[in-house]
């Protein structure tokens, strides 16, 4: 357990259509409080899952289980180490086109009728602004990440690059996964509801509100560029290790991952 004071809290603009959970950054430590559920345990999953993928280590951020004590209050929540040093910063989507072209990019996509436009324009843009190539591969795993997963809140806030103060860029790390697999039992995912129905029921943010046609799409124009080696067993021997979360949200999180390993044969391949 870590305990936290006022001074570590930082807030930025990376804000969940949600709200924003507790933060705090400590000796080069970043850690984050459950807020609307299970957020830490989607983090420290989907993560630790990645690691078993064709992702390099560098790619994706990880995080760790970790009990925070705040003033009086004791959350469950994740830790991750600060991947910036101090010549760098991270530059969401949204406020790189908008100190670019003075406008919203959230807005300007939806806008654009046809969804596989609005993906292409988004990597047209960030690529013109940025100088960086193959955003459409990045975008790629991605929206094979948030469609494996079901991330419902990878919107234009929670995309990044990553840029210095001599203007130069280089893509960030994926983070924030933490609306994935359900994780939200306060408002849309009780856990008294049907695990499969609310599969069926998730809608993501990004270009449009279906996850199968957001990965059609990117794969159509960027090819699949992920794949994931991971078993059943993998998920046990985490979920095994996330005790401190109750028996029925494990058990949750389970079902979810091994609806998803049925349904996405095609994104495993063997080691």
């Amino acid at each position: 357990m870590i305990e936290l004071f006022e001074q570590n809290i930082r807030t930025n603009d990376r804000q969940s259509s949600k709200g924003n959970q507790l933060k705090w950054e400590n000796k080069g430590i970043w850690y984050k409080a459950d807020y609307t559920g299970y957020e830490g345990l989607a983090e420290y999953m989907i993560s630790h899952l990645l690691k078993k993928s064709t992702l390099t280590e560098n790619e994706f951020v990880c995080y760790d289980l970790e009990k925070i004590k705040y003033g009086s209050v004791i959350y469950n929540g994740v830790k991750s180490k600060n991947f910036l040093n101090e010549d760098w910063q991270i530059i969401t989507l949204e406020r790189l086109f908008k100190n670019f072209f003075g406008e919203s990019l959230y807005k300007t996509l939806y806008r654009i009728p046809e969804y596989k436009e609005r993906l292409h324009f988004l990597v047209q843009q960030v690529e013109r602004i940025t100088g960086l190539q193959n955003f459409g591969i990045y975008m790629n795993k991605l929206l094979t990440i948030d469609a494996f997963f079901l991330n419902e809140d990878r919107h234009t806030h929670n995309i990044a690059v990553l840029m210095n103060g001599n203007g130069d860029y280089m893509y960030c790390p994926i983070f924030d996964n933490g609306a994935g697999l359900l994780s939200d039992t306060t408002m849309d995912y009780p856990l008294s509801g049907d695990t499969y129905s609310l599969i069926d029921n998730v809608q993501p943010k990004t270009i449009c509100s279906e996850f199968d046609e957001q990965l059609d799409i990117s794969k159509s124009l960027y090819n699949m560029n992920l794949k994931f080696h991971f078993t059943k067993k993998d998920v046990n021997e985490l979920l095994v290790n996330a005790g401190a979360y109750p028996e029925e949200i494990r058990n949750r999180v389970e079902t979810v991952i091994f609806a998803q390993m049925r349904k996405y044969t095609y994104l495993f391949s063997p080691i």
